[in-house]
């Protein structure tokens, strides 16, 4: 597995076990999955375009939460896909639709800031 796989895959996971933990009332271990994933995005991120490029294939997952966290992540690099799925969680219900629809409320407002390099 290339180094971008690993992180990509870290960054699925933790976005995964992060929503299960949260489901479950134990913020303390969904904070522990947030800065995992935060943490490989940062280093996708350092890789550049590779890097961001990795997390296209997260934007068909079968899971929303990981969706709409990859979405997010690619705002500024890949705009129009990551809005698209944006849109279409944020139509739905739930906590998935209600974080689509603030991410993208913040990225309209001018205060999104996942990737600013």
């Amino acid at each position: 597995m290339t180094r971008v796989e690993t992180l990509v895959h870290q960054f699925a996971e933790n976005v995964a076990a992060q929503t299960e933990a949260m489901r479950h009332g134990d913020a303390k271990t969904g904070n522990k999955h947030a800065k995992r994933y935060i943490k490989a995005f940062q280093e996708l991120r350092a890789l550049g375009d590779e890097g961001r490029d990795g997390l296209i294939p997260l934007l068909f997952e079968s899971r929303d939460d990981v969706r709409a966290m990859a979405a997010a992540s690619l705002l500024r690099h890949r705009h129009a896909e990551a809005r698209r799925v944006l849109q279409e969680l944020a139509s739905g219900q739930g906590l998935v639709a209600f974080s689509a629809a603030e991410t993208l409320k913040g990225w309209n407002e001018g205060t999104w800031q996942l990737d600013l390099v």
